[in-house]
């Protein structure tokens, strides 16, 4: 089979998984974000950290479209090769349709949804000979959302209905690992870091037993590559930049872009 083939075959495969009409949680695979902490380039032990974000992004099969923003605020504290930080936030958006048309059963055009939660990130670091680079090799990284509103209670409904593939939880924890670089400028004023992050939501997803093990859909493209049939591990990148006092991340998994301020 040569290229060309394969490459339809992929397609199709797509266009078959996008008309299922999936949903899930509003902060799946959202639930962790970047969590500032003061670094050993810093004169400060301890700071707290407020920002709001806005957050842009399509379900699994990107065919719906949600958007939404977010406040933080947290605390972080620097000790002898460790970095902690946490917090609590809170998010508000709307859900979008497009996946069930007009005159069909179960028709909407958006639905609002909220949460609120807390997250704890600690990591080992070391720095380099010159000063200028931290690396968190090692971190790991935990949050605890509750959903709330229309697009949470149309999910309960949804759940014993047929023909749809429904994720009903409202309460996600979802913990993972992580590895940073964080380097600084030679006047010390500003601060950037990369960082990588793989975790899973825990606990029982339903869509494990229905969605990923479907025949229809079990060609699905980049989630369903890391769901382990227990398990949905998945992989998110972090942008971190600092200027004095302000700071601002940008994030995987949609569009995800934050403004803060260190007090």
């Amino acid at each position: 089979m040569n290229f060309n083939k394969l490459l339809i075959l992929y397609f199709i495969a797509i266009i078959f998984s996008s008309c299922s009409h999936v949903y899930t949680p509003a902060l799946y695979h959202h639930n962790i974000v970047y969590q500032p902490k003061p670094s050993s380039f810093d004169t400060i032990k301890s700071a707290n950290y407020i920002s709001v974000a806005y957050n842009a992004s399509s379900n699994i099969n990107a065919n719906d479209f949600q958007e939404s923003g977010q406040v933080n605020l947290s605390r972080g504290y620097i000790f002898n090769h460790v970095n902690v930080a946490f917090g609590l936030f809170g998010v508000f958006g709307d859900y979008e349709n497009s996946a069930i048309n007009p005159g069909d059963a179960n028709y909407f055009t958006r639905k609002f949804f909220g949460a609120v939660g807390s997250r704890a990130s600690v990591n080992l670091f070391s720095t380099s000979i010159s000063e200028r680079s931290e690396y968190r090799y090692l971190g790991i990284e935990a949050a605890y959302s509750h959903e709330f509103g229309a697009y949470a209670n149309f999910r309960q409904y949804l759940n014993n209905q047929p023909g749809y593939y429904v994720d009903p939880r409202t309460s996600l924890f979802t913990i993972g690992l992580t590895t940073e670089i964080l380097v600084r400028s030679e006047n010390k004023k500003i601060q950037q870091s990369f960082r990588l992050f793989f975790g899973t939501d825990a606990g029982y997803n339903k869509l494990n037993e229905t969605y990923y093990n479907n025949k229809k859909v079990s060609t699905n493209t980049f989630p369903q590559l890391f769901n382990l049939g227990f398990m949905d591990i998945y992989p998110k990148a972090s942008y971190y930049i600092k200027l004095k006092n302000y700071f601002a991340t940008i994030e995987t998994g949609g569009l995800f872009l934050r403004l803060g301020y260190r007090f």
